[in-house]
């Protein structure tokens, strides 16, 4: 394995991490979000769609920052019936195949698409519709592209580690000289 696939894939975790372990704060203020919401509605009849609407803002921004996250931690939802009877090499090809031919087209497409929109909804400064609303929703619009940039990033990373397994080797050890 070159170094440089090497520093790309360090490089890939150490920020999905970084940007992981900080949404996951997110969590917890949706947490006093939702329960102070709840309480002012059920309780004293008060509700403010701002606080609505930041709930779902907060859930939005959580769940796109920790796909990348999620990713690394080998986390996500798949068929394990099968992928867990898999040899160590299979489980390389198989999330290499998958990198290759779903991950990084998927991420790709989604960042092409949402560009114009994003960039549309940032001219406009676009905003709740809602009386009350939050301002700001340009900005939870560039979360998407954002969010899938980092998820591509972190799957070159997993390809570079599935590469290096099907070669026979670690990723960071060194290629064999020729």
């Amino acid at each position: 394995m070159t170094r440089l696939p090497e520093k790309i894939a360090r490089a890939a975790d150490a920020l999905n991490d970084a940007v992981g372990r900080a949404a996951s704060w997110l969590s917890l203020a949706l947490v006093v979000l939702v329960t102070v919401d709840v309480a002012l509605r059920y309780l004293f009849r008060v509700s403010f769609v701002a606080a609505q609407e930041l709930e779902w803002h907060l859930f939005a921004v959580l769940f796109l920052l920790g796909a990348g996250y999620t990713l690394r931690h080998d986390a996500h939802v798949r068929v394990d019936v099968f992928y867990q009877r898999f040899g160590p090499r299979t489980r390389a090809l198989v999330n290499l195949l998958g990198c290759l031919f779903f991950l990084f087209p998927g991420c790709f497409l989604v960042i092409k698409t949402s560009w114009p929109f994003v960039a549309a909804s940032w001219r406009a400064l676009e905003g709740s519709p809602d009386p009350g609303g939050l301002p700001y929703r340009f900005a939870l619009k560039a979360m998407i592209p954002l969010a899938f940039v980092l998820l591509a990033l972190q799957g070159v990373s997993l390809a570079v580690r599935s590469a290096a397994a099907l070669a026979g080797r670690r990723a960071g050890e060194p290629e064999e000289p020729r």
